[in-house]
């Protein structure tokens, strides 16, 4: 024979089963109120922006109530208020993904700020380092000028000085050089032996600026026939134009022509203008 416990109450003086007071002891904590694991998910997602630190500084007024509202879902209801707690459980889940889309929101418009201001700074800096480029460019071009001026002036006294030590006589066709007759021989369009001074300096100054041309003239007095002066005078200029070849000036630059006694400079009356009369001019164009 099975023998049952008797527990002795004060309710009525009856005995209860101790069995049947342990299952009700056990239904109602299984009926306690919970709180949902959905709501658990929702805190998990709200604490994750929370720890974020651009979001928090970003949507600090809706973490605030998206808190609150996570609060709120968490708080344990009985089995008879599923609705309730689905209701609350949307509403902390709507609000954090709220929080979320502000943040990101401000996130992107502070980038989009700090972008636009990069890139006004970026332009700045462009026109800056242009303006200082110009400037730098017009101070070059200043100093470049200035040096062609200074070079321009020391290239110009130089050549003065050329022109005056060469002698010769600036006109409209150019540099005029007059070479006597003692070049040559009488009646002869040789040039003399030894050194002519006159000649080596126009060697020089021509080898110096390869850039002028040169026209060599022959001329002579009256004296004999017109056609002997004329051949005589177009050979002695060839044999100018043979020198300065010889000596290194290049013979395109050199054109000849005779005149013959055509052009006298002096009176052949007398032995001094007909002297005057025979030579070769050397015309050194501008």
């Amino acid at each position: 024979m099975k023998t049952v416990s008797l527990l002795k109450t004060r309710s009525g003086g009856k005995l209860v089963p101790t069995i049947v007071l342990s299952s009700i002891l056990l239904g109602a904590c299984a009926a306690s109120p919970t709180t949902p694991q959905a709501a658990l998910d929702v805190r998990e997602k709200l604490t994750e922006l929370q720890s974020d630190p651009e979001m928090a500084n970003n949507a600090r007024n809706e973490l605030r109530s998206a808190e609150e509202a996570v609060r709120i879902a968490e708080q344990p209801l009985g089995s008879g208020q599923a609705d309730l707690a689905d209701y609350r459980i949307y509403m902390a889940d709507h609000m954090v993904e709220i929080a979320r889309a502000k943040g990101t929101t401000r996130l992107l418009e502070t980038e989009r700020t700090r972008m636009g201001e990069q890139r006004d700074a970026a332009r700045l800096t462009a026109r800056t380092l242009e303006a200082d480029r110009a400037q730098a460019d017009a101070e070059t071009a200043r100093s470049s000028e200035a040096a062609a001026a200074a070079l321009s002036a020391a290239a110009a006294a130089d050549l003065q000085r050329r022109i005056d030590d060469l002698e010769a006589e600036a006109t409209e066709r150019g540099l005029v050089l007059t070479l006597g007759d003692v070049l040559f021989a009488t009646g002869s369009a040789e040039i003399q032996g030894g050194s002519n001074r006159n000649l080596e300096k126009l060697v020089g100054f021509l080898n110096e600026y390869p850039d002028r041309n040169v026209v060599i003239e022959g001329h002579t007095d009256n004296v004999g026939s017109a056609q002997f002066n004329q051949t005589l005078s177009l050979q002695r200029a060839e044999s100018v134009r043979r020198h300065l070849s010889d000596h290194g000036v290049e013979r395109r630059r050199l054109t000849v022509n005779g005149y013959g006694l055509e052009r006298p400079v002096a009176s052949n009356e007398s032995e001094a203008g007909r002297q005057q009369n025979r030579r070769v001019e050397v015309i050194i164009e501008n």
